[in-house]
């Protein structure tokens, strides 16, 4: 089994993706994004190699106006080093990548335009991958489309224009139930038509399900038969609904006791895990190492990366955890993670807040200017009247670490959460 997160590295330095507006898509500005996105890519790849995650979902905003007549670079040719660079990587990793097209990219439009500009993006995620060098069990995910009044039509509308795609195209293309218009079972009734591997995703089948009552367990199994060998493990999208917000939010965290109880129940625990959530990483690597490895070796480094932002919500919370690493015998990644999603849960605490920025003050002001050091001062009394947010102060620090090139500081999650 393999648990990943989807686009966005959060806590790791070089690895932001930048964009352009279309106005500004100019040949030498698509070139400068696209290699600054595909550094950003494998700096991506390398932390996810480093901590053992092999499911990853690359944005589709690596290439600006990929599939966009503006954009005329031979990217494809013109970055051939750096792309066969990150796929062996990937390869070499056994890492399994795929790219997800948003919700413009309709096969199933009743626009002939849409249908035409959402074949040109498929187009464009299928030379993403095959530039990678990645075979076809690195996948395109793609949603059904809409409804428009007849699902009947808008279902056979979709799987005609499914056969217009290339053969590379359709190797590599998955799909999933959604949470309005197509539900599990219709997504399943069109894989039986045309032999397209079904993805389940637990939320959406929560807020949309079909008119036959079958358990989560069972609809994945029915899913399992629709992946074949060359087209890898079967995958599900697992979310969890974030509490207060709109149907379909996903949390900011994955909550691990409500994860831990999906995976025990799963029937087969070769699927792939593709979790969508706010924290991205964060939740990956706390799965794996609660679910999969259900080891401690690495707490003590999470706790490195975590502690000062405990330390912003809670001190208690942080002498806690301080004291359960040091003091027991066996440690339980379970009740670890456990403390820190209670951390993520409480609301923000100026008193708290400022108690932890001047700590990591301490370390960082020795080397700082008087500039630097007048600005600090400036800001807490700013946060402390709410003549700013916490954000701003937060990034004040950060600039003066990263200047100090203070790693052990850099990679605290403080900063980034």
């Amino acid at each position: 089994m393999a648990i990943g997160y989807a686009c966005i590295t959060i806590g790791v330095q070089n690895a932001g993706l930048s964009r352009c507006i279309l106005k500004n898509a100019t040949e030498d500005n698509i070139r400068a994004i696209t290699r600054s996105n595909l550094s950003a890519l494998e700096t991506m790849v390398e932390y996810n190699i480093r901590n053992d995650i092999k499911l990853f979902r690359i944005s589709s905003d690596i290439i600006p106006f990929g599939s966009h007549p503006i954009n005329e670079v031979h990217w494809w040719a013109e970055f051939k080093e750096m792309f066969t660079r990150i796929g062996e990587k990937i390869s070499a990793a056994e890492m399994r990548v795929s790219m997800h097209p948003g919700q413009y990219t309709v096969l199933n439009a009743t626009e002939p335009r849409i249908v035409q500009n959402a074949i040109e993006d498929l187009k464009y995620h299928g030379a993403f991958l095959k530039a990678l060098g990645v075979d076809q069990k690195n996948k395109i995910v793609l949603h059904i489309g809409g409804v428009y009044g007849d699902k009947a039509k808008s279902t056979k509308v979709f799987i005609k224009n499914y056969l217009l795609l290339p053969q590379s195209i359709r190797n590599r293309l998955v799909i999933e139930n959604d949470d309005k218009n197509y539900t599990i079972q219709d997504v399943l009734e069109i894989s039986k038509e045309t032999n397209i591997p079904v993805i389940f995703d637990n939320l959406h089948h929560q807020l949309n399900p079909p008119m036959e009552k079958l358990s989560d367990g069972k609809w994945m199994a029915a899913c399992s038969s629709t992946w074949k060998g060359y087209d890898g493990k079967q995958k599900i999208h697992y979310s969890q609904q974030k509490v207060g917000a709109s149907s379909g939010a996903h949390s900011d965290t994955v909550l691990i006791q409500q994860f831990l109880d999906f995976y025990r129940n799963l029937g087969n625990k070769e699927i792939d895990i593709m979790l969508e959530v706010k924290d991205k990483n964060l939740s990956a690597i706390k799965c794996i190492n609660t679910a999969v490895l259900d080891i401690s070796a690495k707490l003590f480094e999470e706790w490195v990366r975590y502690k000062y932002f405990v330390l912003s919500r809670s001190e208690r919370l942080y002498n806690e955890i301080d004291q359960m690493l040091n003091l027991k015998d066996e440690l339980v990644a379970k009740e670890f993670y456990e403390r820190l999603e209670q951390a993520y849960l409480l609301p923000e605490d100026m008193e708290a807040e400022v108690n932890a920025a001047q700590l990591l003050w301490s370390y960082v002001s020795q080397e700082c200017s008087s500039a630097e050091k007048k600005r600090f001062e400036k800001l807490v009394l700013a946060y402390k009247t709410r003549a700013c947010t916490v954000r701003t102060l937060k990034n004040h620090l950060l600039k003066c670490v990263l200047r100090q090139e203070m790693d052990y500081l850099t990679n605290s999650l403080y900063f980034y959460i």
